[in-house]
């Protein structure tokens, strides 16, 4: 459904990026958008489908081998996605090898930390498929939305000017950069909604009473920051998409695109890695046979 090589079409360019260029509401070539909405959802399904065997199969080397981790951050305005993308991208994964984190308002304890400390503590081990929902770049958006939230940080010397984000998003590339020379690799996602789309998602939420649990009102006040969320989102984008921790703008509008493309761009990140089934040494083999000489033996 969806070329490998379009995939890259994703991809923040720092140079050249700028989030109005990107729609939300991208449904695919021009093959995909003379399908009707259901045909697209259908198609899309299979092809996650499809994919997340390919990956199952991935994550099985990725486990055996023990020296790469996968570390999927997913960004968004609410209603964007991220739960959803989670159920459904992830649902083919062994748990054993997955764990996903929820990032929420920080707790005292994680205020008594650099703002990186929450994140770094709940990083994948080797061999393990990690997600975030929300991760450390809600201390360059949110935040800098809302800077009043600094003063819980008791920060020394404090003063929020540009440069204090700048030296943020210079913590967040080395951070990043750290992580990739130690096996991980980093793959970020803003799940990019519209604020049309939003709207009938919320208005959903509301008329639907299966869904009610779902509503917040902070999120409708949150509505009234649009555009300076935009604009953070953009400048965090631009200063932290690097070679080695890449972001994926990805139109969200058409949910089961979305996952599409995500599950995709996952999918061919793993199976780039030099993965292989390790092998057994001689001492580990001749005791593998005796292992099986036994069981051959065994009496009913």
């Amino acid at each position: 459904m969806i070329d490998a090589k379009l995939l890259d079409r994703f991809l923040v360019n720092p140079k050249k990026f700028r989030l109005k260029d990107c729609d939300p509401g991208w449904a695919g070539d021009k093959t995909m958008r003379e399908l009707s909405g259901e045909e697209l959802k259908a198609h899309a399904k299979e092809y996650v489908r499809k994919t997340l065997e390919e990956l199952s199969e991935e994550q099985d080397r990725l486990w055996a081998q023990d020296q790469h981790s996968v570390l999927v951050v997913l960004q968004a305005m609410d209603a964007a996605g991220k739960d959803g993308m989670i159920k459904h991208v992830m649902s083919g994964l062994n748990p054993q090898g997955c764990s996903v984190h929820s990032f929420k308002k920080p707790s005292e304890e994680e205020l008594d930390h650099d703002f990186l400390w929450r994140c770094a503590q709940r990083l994948p081990a080797r061999g393990e498929i990690g997600i975030f929902n929300r991760s450390h770049y809600e201390e360059v958006v949110v935040v800098r939305v809302h800077p009043e939230y600094l003063r819980g940080q008791r920060l020394p010397g404090l003063k929020v000017n540009a440069k204090f984000w700048e030296h943020r998003y210079e913590s967040i590339r080395d951070f990043e950069k750290h992580l990739a020379r130690n096996g991980y690799t980093v793959l970020k996602f803003f799940l990019n909604v519209s604020r049309k789309e939003q709207k009938k998602r919320f208005m959903e939420r509301l008329d639907t009473p299966e869904k009610n649990w779902k509503f917040s009102e902070a999120d409708v006040k949150e509505r009234a920051h649009w555009d300076e969320y935009m604009d953070a989102f953009q400048e965090a984008l631009r200063a932290t998409s690097t070679s080695y921790a890449p972001w994926y703008v990805i139109p969200a509008d058409n949910k089961w695109v979305a996952r599409s493309v995500v599950a995709g761009i996952i999918t061919r990140a793993i199976r780039k890695l030099p993965l292989e089934t390790p092998t057994v040494s001689p001492e580990r083999k001749r005791a593998l046979d005796e292992a099986r000489l036994i069981l051959e033996n065994e009496k009913p």
